[in-house]
């Protein structure tokens, strides 16, 4: 897993906007309405692609050199890079939904006290996990 990639862009201009995709990555696609809000949104989304492939444990492709990639008149290429770390941080501290289901008495009990089941939920899982963040999750445990 390498932090820093560079990747070959097609940026499609057309009336309504550039429509960027990547040729080495299939369905890494984006748009936007002027060309810098284009070339953020393609690093945005060569970033979440990369981030997904690593997660999969897909191959990531060596990418195609800028000179070799074909186009047409209204295409131009533009390389993007993206440096992974921190949008792999940003990734492991995004939010995510859990469903769960606790006795109705419970609920009404926790509801009444304007109860925060999310902070109670990370503090419970932090306390039976033995770990306070992700930094001493990611240590592992001390021995």
């Amino acid at each position: 897993m390498k932090n820093r990639y560079i990747f070959p862009a097609i940026f499609d201009y057309a009336d309504d906007g550039i429509s960027v995709e990547f040729p080495d990555l299939p369905g890494a696609l984006t748009c936007g309405d002027t060309e810098e809000e284009a070339f953020n949104m393609a690093k945005e989304c060569i970033a979440l692609h990369l981030y997904s492939m690593e997660q999969d444990g897909d191959d990531i492709p060596e990418p195609t050199r800028a000179l070799s990639v074909e186009h047409e008149p209204s295409q131009t290429v533009v390389l993007v890079e993206v440096w992974m770390p921190p949008f792999r941080d940003y990734m492991a501290e995004k939010a995510v939904k859990k469903t769960l289901t606790i006795p109705k008495w419970l609920n009404d009990a926790a509801e009444e006290a304007n109860v925060n089941f999310s902070r109670i939920l990370q503090d419970g899982l932090k306390s039976y996990l033995g770990v306070s963040d992700r930094k001493s999750y990611e240590k592992g445990p001390v021995e």
